[in-house]
């Protein structure tokens, strides 16, 4: 039997997962869904089945572990390995289960291609291109040699070249884009005039919002997918604005009660009460993956109203201030992400107050008990 050790819930809409599919595959054309890190928590069985009722017909993920797992879930598509092939078991299933593999190092290539020849069959691969990332990846100018290495590996077939942009959601970097755009032009060209035929992927959310000219022939949406904007707080925000949030994490108060002037709240004392107040401790914390950088800076919703955090997260409570939010009370419902009305807190918001990204606040609060919820959201949910 699991045991709950914490009262914090974080619901997840997934028809509003497909809603925003739809919006990027409307701009992009051939979006293949991310669904890494178990769909960047909001669960991959469930967000992979609304998915491909939406129409994807290629999702990726991170390792090939995740791959088979999302082929498990009944996914017929193809799946795409964006981490590539890294243990020793990784080939062998790869090449068996038809997994498109990122590939970085001909070492990833030639053992593919084994793995495809002792089953007698093409494994189809991704080449993995470092046009300014500088993480993984063949640079450009070995690309002829990459194209020596395909070439003469029987047992493998090049169905997708790639590389990733770096700074596609600052707008003051677009030069930088361009600049990646243009060596992986180069890429692609060279290759497709040697006879290779291939998709060819570049953009990410950001990209296929903003740099229609990069959007080729498949794109690899993620944030955008979960109702993150890629642009939020900048002067491209509104490239952004259809997306919805699809997730929210809700806990409930412990307690109510008054702070007086002068008084100190939680570990360290590092709050002190400048006037007299009403403050709700509410189940959440640090092992709820709500982080302790908060402390003095979050923000939560309740009855409609932000009440700030005061004091320092502890592992499973927090502090708020409710003397604004006077019916607050015991067993009353917090959000600490999403929630009704216009004071819903974004993840953005949240991501900043944190210190932070809105990637790490899905995949964190993610980890925690998950529902599902198959009604129709409202316009903030």
């Amino acid at each position: 039997m699991t045991i709950a050790y914490n009262h914090v819930v974080t619901r997840i809409r997934p028809q509003i997962i497909a809603a925003n599919y739809n919006v990027m595959n409307e701009r992009g054309g051939n979006c293949y869904a991310v669904v890494k890190a178990d769909a960047y928590g909001h669960g991959l069985a469930e967000v992979a089945k609304v998915l491909a009722e939406a129409g994807a017909r290629t999702m990726a993920v991170g390792t090939v572990g995740e791959a088979l797992e999302l082929l498990g879930t009944g996914f017929g598509g193809r799946v795409v390995a964006l981490l590539g092939a890294q243990l020793p078991e990784d080939f062998e299933a790869a090449a068996r289960e038809g997994i498109v593999c990122f590939c970085a190092r001909r070492e990833q290539l030639a053992k593919l291609s084994e793995a495809g020849l002792r089953l007698g069959r093409r494994v189809p691969v991704a080449l993995k291109f470092d046009t300014g990332m500088r993480r993984l990846g063949f640079v450009p100018e070995a690309v002829g040699e990459v194209l020596e290495t395909v070439t003469a590996l029987a047992g493998i077939e090049v169905v997708m070249v790639a590389s990733h942009l770096a700074v596609a959601d600052e707008p003051a970097e677009e030069a930088f884009v361009q600049e990646q755009a243009t060596r992986f032009e180069t890429v692609v060209s060279f290759l497709r005039a040697a006879g290779l035929r291939f998709e060819a992927t570049l953009a990410n959310s950001a990209a296929v919002l903003a740099y229609p000219k990069l959007r080729l022939d498949g794109q690899r949406p993620g944030i955008s997918l979960y109702g993150g904007n890629p642009f939020w707080g900048t002067d491209k925000e509104q490239l952004g604005c259809c997306l919805r949030q699809a997730m929210e994490t809700e806990t409930r108060i412990y307690q109510v009660h008054p702070l007086k002037k002068g008084e100190t709240i939680s570990y360290g004392r590092t709050f002190t009460a400048e006037r007299d107040m009403r403050v709700a401790v509410i189940g959440a914390g640090y092992a709820d993956a709500w982080s302790r950088g908060l402390s003095g800076r979050g923000q939560v919703l309740v009855h409609g109203r932000r009440a700030p955090v005061v004091g320092r997260v502890c592992m499973q409570m927090t502090a708020v201030d409710v003397t604004l939010v006077p019916e607050a009370a015991a067993g009353d419902a917090v959000w600490l992400l999403g929630g009704p009305g216009q004071g819903h807190i974004r993840v953005e918001e949240l991501a900043s107050w944190w210190g932070t990204i809105s990637y790490e606040v899905y995949c964190l609060l993610g980890l925690n008990r998950r529902e599902y919820v198959l009604d129709s959201p409202g316009e903030n949910a």
